[in-house]
C-alpha cells in the first residue's frame, strides 16, 4: 500500500529514510493561504572553538582526581573491614573471595594514585623545558692531523 505525502502519520515521520520535499510542502501552504513565498537556503557556517587548557585547569583536574582516588581508597578500606568480619563469622569461601577482590581493587586504586603523581610530575617537567645541555666536541680532520695535535698536547704537559 502506497501512501501519499498528505496522508503520512506522525509515526511515519519518525521512520528513518523518509524523505519529505519541503518545497512541495510549503507550496501546498502557499496555495492554501493564497500567498507567494520564496525558500532560500541558509548558509552553513562552521565555527571551530578550541579551548586552551590552562595550568589552572590541569591543577584543578589533578586535585579533583586525587581527591576522588583518596575517597575510593577510604571506602574500599571500610568495605574490606566489613567483608572480613562477615568472612570470619561465616567461614564461607565466597565471602573470602569477595574480600580478596576488594583488597585487589583497593591496591589497584592505590597504584592509580601513584601513577597520577608520576604523570603530574612529568607535566611539571615538560613545562620547565630541558634542564641539561650536552655539548659534544668533535675533531674534524685527517688521522695525521689528529696525531700531530695529540703529540703537541703531550709535549705541552
Amino acid at each position: 500500500m502506497m501512501r501519499l505525502l498528505n496522508q503520512t502519520t506522525t509515526s511515519d515521520l519518525m521512520k528513518p529514510g523518509l524523505i519529505i520535499d519541503m518545497a512541495d510542502t510549503f507550496g501546498n501552504l502557499d496555495k492554501t493561504f493564497n500567498v507567494e513565498s520564496a525558500i532560500e537556503k541558509a548558509e552553513e557556517t562552521v565555527v571551530d572553538i578550541k579551548k586552551i587548557k590552562t595550568d589552572k585547569d590541569v591543577t584543578n583536574d589533578y586535585e579533583y582526581t586525587r581527591g576522588q582516588l583518596y575517597n575510593l581508597i577510604e571506602k574500599g578500606q571500610e568495605a574490606i573491614n566489613g567483608i572480613l568480619d562477615v568472612a570470619q563469622n561465616s567461614d564461607h569461601p565466597r565471602a573470602y573471595e569477595v574480600a580478596g577482590n576488594l583488597i585487589k581493587n583497593v591496591a589497584d586504586i592505590s597504584d592509580k594514585l601513584v601513577d597520577l603523581q608520576k604523570k603530574m610530575k612529568d607535566l611539571d617537567e615538560d613545562k620547565k623545558g630541558p634542564t641539561t645541555v650536552t655539548n659534544n666536541a668533535m675533531f674534524v680532520g685527517s688521522t695525521s692531523e689528529l696525531q700531530k695535535m695529540l703529540k703537541q698536547m703531550g709535549n705541552d704537559k
